[in-house]
């Protein structure tokens, strides 16, 4: 009996024991679990919590303008001269060329593009065909207005020029026809690259042009979606079908550009292009566009008055047809400026220095007062002639003294010696007949000059308003191009600046002449500081340069 009673006592002691064993282990790796649980929930929050962090402080910079297309008319600018990255609104330029080609006849909607391995390489968004693969010009069309697919633009880059090289210059020469001065492309997508910049400005002028030009065509922007080897592909642009008249064009983003965004509205008789760049997220983008477009369609014309824009040959761009001269610029005071911090101003845009031409140039980013046009004559004379100053000063008493501005002139090796020289940088040119001055003038022959010349009797009949100053005789340069570091208050701050911008590029402008031009504004005069008689290669070589040693520079065929 004792016996047995020891034994149950005993049992009763380890399964006491056992119990608690088996609690301590199971509390020990509920807690262990739960550790790691928390552990992770932590980071997962904090990951979270960097990449929220990270969109709330990303601003890229903005611009933005609105243009009313019937009448030509500037509703509203912000920051629209200052250079941005385009983005994926780089395939507007892309789309533009092939419409070319279409129109031409050297294409058809049906004809199939090959895809090569430089395209199938190319970074998404992209359509993902591979080598060797093809595909419809319909589809291609589709494809980079819907997805914005990089790789078929660069199909279609490569169909057009035969690599996607040549079709940047081909952009880029379209942009300086069209009068989209400060635009460089240097690929068909918009993938990153510092050297591709565009502005707001020649954004909306591309905006209208493209419908201007290619009405039928322009109607693959208002593709809501699209399906492609049985797979609907959705439009990036936002507002089509979701605020009322918007009919295109195309969205952009890279992380140094943030949102872009082109659109068109048309609202009864209204019709606006619009353009906001910088935007920190698509939705911020989407939600300025549509307060753009409700505050000003209510203002644009019903009537179109405004002359359709034309290309031309010279790269004197017809920007805008129907700006109104005089009429002011709508800056609000919200507006952030970001004038560059050398004062460069905005690239005019350039004609020969034979015709006579009504000059309007841009005021300088963050001026809310335009610079009125006049007109010039110009001369053409001959280079290196003995008595080529006096000549010049003879023969510029025929134009009023206030419309007589010359440019000044330094070689390398004579910085601070002037000459009689200038680049004449019109806005739009009106062609008439050339005046030229004898090769070996005597003073008096000389003095007779004026009475022979042969001069636009519009002009002649027209009283020009003294606000804008140009010289109008050159000397005949090595090269075309011009490439424009600034504009300056003060004339020595100019010529200093060129000395140093040509001590840092000695390889590539050592032996370039050097130039400083005087345009005055109101009461106001500025000097560009200028590199004169490049060829294209160089003045672009050099801009890139500048540009990676944060030199603001420009060039342009003079």
């Amino acid at each position: 009996m004792l016996r047995v009673r020891v034994g149950a006592s005993r049992g009763l002691r380890w399964g006491i024991l056992t119990l608690a064993t088996t609690f301590v282990l199971v509390t020990v790796g509920s807690d262990a679990a739960d550790a790691r649980s928390r552990r992770h929930t932590s980071h997962k929050y904090s990951a979270q919590q960097k990449r929220h962090s990270a969109r709330s402080s990303y601003e890229p910079p903005y611009a933005a303008i609105v243009v009313d297309a019937n009448s030509g008319r500037e509703l509203h600018a912000t920051n629209a001269d200052n250079q941005r990255h385009p983005a994926s609104i780089t395939k507007i330029m892309t789309l533009y060329l092939l419409f070319e080609q279409l129109e031409a006849g050297k294409f058809k909607l049906d004809s199939r593009l090959p895809i090569s391995a430089h395209a199938a390489a190319q970074a998404p968004s992209k359509l993902g065909l591979k080598p060797g693969q093809t595909i419809q010009i319909d589809d291609a069309i589709k494809a980079v207005v819907t997805k914005s697919a990089n790789d078929i633009a660069v199909v279609i880059a490569e169909a057009v020029a035969g690599n996607e090289e040549e079709f940047a210059k081909l952009m880029t020469r379209k942009a300086r026809a069209l009068g989209m001065a400060q635009t460089v492309y240097v690929n068909a997508s918009g993938l990153p690259d510092d050297d591709q910049v565009t502005t707001a400005r020649d954004q909306a002028l591309l905006g209208r042009a493209i419908q201007d030009r290619f009405p039928a065509y322009y109607r693959y922007f208002s593709t809501a979606s699209f399906s492609y080897n049985g797979h609907a592909i959705r439009n990036h642009n936002n507002l089509l079908g979701r605020v009322a008249g918007v009919d295109g064009i195309k969205t952009g983003y890279v992380h140094a550009s943030g949102f872009n965004l082109v659109a068109s509205v048309r609202r009864g008789n209204r019709h606006l292009v619009a353009v906001v760049m910088g935007g920190s997220s698509a939705r911020s983008r989407d939600a300025r566009m549509r307060d753009l477009i409700e505050e000003y369609v209510g203002q644009g014309a019903t009537m179109r008055t405004a002359a359709k824009i034309v290309e031309t040959p010279t790269a004197q761009a017809q920007a805008k047809p129907a700006l109104v001269v005089g009429a002011p610029l709508v800056r609000p005071e919200s507006a952030r400026p970001e004038a560059p911090a050398n004062g460069s101003v905005v690239a005019a845009r350039t004609a020969p220095a034979t015709a006579a031409a009504v000059t309007a140039t841009r005021p300088v980013p963050g001026s809310t007062e335009p610079i009125a046009a006049i007109r010039v004559k110009t001369l053409a004379v001959r280079a290196s002639t003995a008595n080529q100053n006096a000549t010049i000063d003879a023969l510029s008493v025929a134009a009023p003294a206030s419309t007589q501005a010359p440019a000044h002139v330094i070689t390398p090796a004579q910085f601070h010696t002037a000459s009689a020289t200038s680049t004449p940088v019109p806005a739009t040119a009106v062609p008439a007949p050339a005046v030229t001055a004898p090769a070996a003038p005597a003073p008096a022959a000389v003095a007779s000059a004026p009475a022979t010349a042969s001069v636009n009797p519009a002009v002649a009949n027209e009283q020009a308003a003294p606000q804008v100053t140009h010289s109008t005789a050159r000397m005949a340069p090595r090269g075309s191009w011009i490439v424009q570091i600034g504009a300056f208050p003060d004339e020595g701050e100019a010529r200093e600046r060129l000395q140093s911008a040509q001590n840092l590029a000695k390889g590539i402008l050592g032996r370039v002449d050097v130039a400083t031009e005087p345009v005055t504004k109101g009461r106001e005069t500025l000097y560009r500081a200028r590199f004169v008689g490049l060829d294209e290669s160089s003045a672009e070589a050099a801009c890139r340069y500048f540009k990676r040693n944060k030199i603001d520079c420009f060039a342009i065929r003079n």
